[in-house]
């Protein structure tokens, strides 16, 4: 059993961190929001249990799931760093099932990041050690 439960839990942290890797690149990683990514981490752990093919986008939907919870709280997160014009937006993940995730600016049409590689994007110049 474990070794089923292995690539689970590697796959789960791997989204915890690229997540929080880029909450902190946009300066928004503060306690309670890094408590939307635990309470994501914990229900796409149920939903791969439940179809466990699905693990492979766990990192994209755990990024949407922490989006979706910043709009109610926060508000638009991340915002676009390639339009400097015009009302902000944020950036969407691509593709929204699927592996390899993106941050994409639907307004320019272009791929802003990989998910968990926003930093330099935003400039903020944050590296992982």
């Amino acid at each position: 059993m474990e070794s089923s439960v292995a690539p689970l839990e590697q796959a789960l942290h791997a989204a915890r961190a690229l997540v929080i890797a880029d909450l902190v690149a946009g300066e928004v990683a503060e306690a309670d929001v890094v408590s939307m990514v635990e309470e994501s981490v914990v229900q796409r752990r149920w939903w791969v249990q439940q179809w466990p093919e699905g693990v492979a986008y766990v990192a994209g939907l755990v990024a949407q799931d922490v989006q979706d919870a910043l709009l109610e709280t926060y508000g638009r997160w991340p915002l676009c760093p390639v339009c400097g014009d015009g009302d902000p937006h944020a950036l969407e993940v691509e593709p929204e099932l699927g592996t390899d995730p993106h941050w994409v600016c639907h307004k320019a049409g272009v791929s802003v990041a990989a998910v968990g590689a926003l930093g330099p994007a935003l400039g903020s110049g944050a590296t992982s050690s």
